[in-house]
């Protein structure tokens, strides 16, 4: 008894401890998107050039998360957050010490490296360290985490940037290691069984998410087709092999696979929000990006205040309660956007409080309903690949809503109430996603409805 009271105060101390790192790690993605037209000018770069700041970031991240993932079912998660955190910091001093664009580069794939083991132990702690029944506060603690680097990243970075430099960016990316301390202390010495990775299959893994990202990315069929190439190589391997990277028995359990399919549209169409928002408010209502960062801020503190209250409403009445309450405040989010687009920012201000809690609230009963698919041996690299879906459903939700912004001819509306023309193409876009966040909501209480919850629960 006592070693349970203790392993339940040391998870409530390890998940403020984790929602802290959160912070760090979510402004250290967004932050130097606001200062990339800065970093272009400096070293004179194209659009493209620049845009590997963030590409070379993404790409290594997704890798790293789910890398991650695989190594806490064998290795201490102690161990691995001690590794994951050191090269953060050094990929922050490369950074910060960078006197050319490469080597800007290099210190970004180096905190990549590291700091992709954040959102593998923000998966792998709830599940570990708290019982099913008390997993979605947790969550709600991450997502708080979560919100609150998505809300400071623009805002610190436009601050810094004005008073010293965008270099010193890199600097505040040093703090996650006061952290480490406190993780090496309250985290147990739990380890999986001993045994060989597969780093082939590893391998294949990493260079198919690296081709389907830059095919997204960049726009190139032949990237993608090389990718399924090696999918199906990555495939073969995991059936082969003796101990697989990935064991193929995960993919036979049903309500797991079924769950990461959710996720990854789940995360399509929240991704979504954030991608266009600064998109209509520059071209439509012409505001900068100062004034943007104010509009969308206080929708994601709204989240931020909100994360652990959306995880107690799991706990208490169920994920599909959550579901159904995400799905109403995205559905209403994105119908008010597709009827007032253009409309007062403060108006849209409104809205995104909305969207941002329909937002949070999603991601933390989709977390929590794909752990409790999984069994403990299966949490880590499990937990890991729910993790690199949402870059990559990120990436692709962005990548193919910039296409279609690119190539706007639009001259008929789905929404009756509008009639500005410069508004039909994001009206549209805002249309589709109420009707299709409606339709992922269906499907989520066909498999995992009471019934299902059910005898998921009598089976574990």
């Amino acid at each position: 008894m006592e070693n349970i009271a203790n392993q339940k105060n040391n998870g409530e101390i390890l998940m403020r401890i984790l929602a802290l790192t959160l912070v760090f790690s979510v402004m250290n993605a967004t932050m130097f998107n606001v200062v990339l037209p800065v970093i272009s000018l400096e070293y004179n770069l194209s659009p493209s050039q620049v845009s590997w700041m963030l590409t070379s970031y993404m790409i290594v991240y997704a890798i790293g998360s789910v890398t991650y993932g695989k190594l806490a079912d064998k290795y201490r998660l102690k161990d691995l957050l001690t590794f994951g955190l050191v090269f953060f910091a050094i990929g922050s001093i490369v950074g910060f010490l960078a006197t050319q664009y490469w080597m800007i580069i290099l210190g970004r794939v180096l905190q990549a490296s590291g700091a992709s083991v954040i959102p593998a132990t923000a998966m792998i702690i709830p599940v570990r360290y708290f019982a099913p029944e008390k997993r979605g506060k947790a969550l709600g603690t991450s997502a708080v985490g979560l919100a609150l680097g998505s809300a400071l990243g623009p805002i610190v970075a436009g601050i810094v940037t004005s008073l010293f430099s965008w270099r010193f960016l890199f600097f505040l990316s040093l703090l996650p290691l006061i952290a480490l301390p406190l993780f090496r202390k309250y985290l147990d010495d739990e380890r999986g069984h001993t045994g060989k990775i597969d780093l082939i299959g590893g391998a294949l893994l990493a260079v198919t998410v690296t081709l389907f990202l830059l095919s997204i990315t960049q726009g190139k069929w032949l990237l993608f087709v090389a990718g399924l190439v090696l999918l199906i190589l990555f495939l073969f391997r995991i059936h082969m092999a003796a101990e697989p990277f990935i064991q193929p028995s995960l993919f036979k359990n049903r309500s797991y696979t079924f769950g990461l399919v959710l996720a990854f549209l789940t995360s399509s169409l929240t991704f979504a929000l954030p991608f266009m928002t600064p998109q209509f408010l520059a071209k439509v209502n012409h505001l900068s990006p100062a004034v943007i960062g104010l509009i969308m801020f206080p929708a994601a503190l709204s989240s931020a205040l909100m994360g652990r209250k959306g995880g107690k409403l799991a706990d208490k009445k169920g994920n599909l309660l959550l579901v159904y309450t995400a799905t109403f405040l995205l559905f209403a989010c994105y119908s008010l956007l597709s009827s007032f687009v253009g409309a007062s920012p403060l108006l849209i201000m409104i809205f995104l409080i909305f969207g941002n809690l329909g937002q949070t609230f999603m991601s933390i009963a989709m977390s929590n309903t794909i752990s409790r698919t999984l069994t403990r041996a299966q949490i880590g690299v499990g937990m890991g690949l729910f993790s690199m879906l949402n870059f990559i459903s990120g990436a692709t939700a962005t990548s193919l809503i910039g296409k279609i912004l690119d190539h706007n001819k639009t001259v008929f509306h789905f929404n009756p109430i509008i009639s500005n023309k410069a508004v039909f193409i994001y009206s549209n876009i805002f249309f589709v996603l109420a009707f299709l966040i409606v339709v992922v909501a269906f499907l989520y209480s066909k498999q995992f409805g009471p019934t299902q919850q059910t005898m998921q629960k009598s089976t574990l």
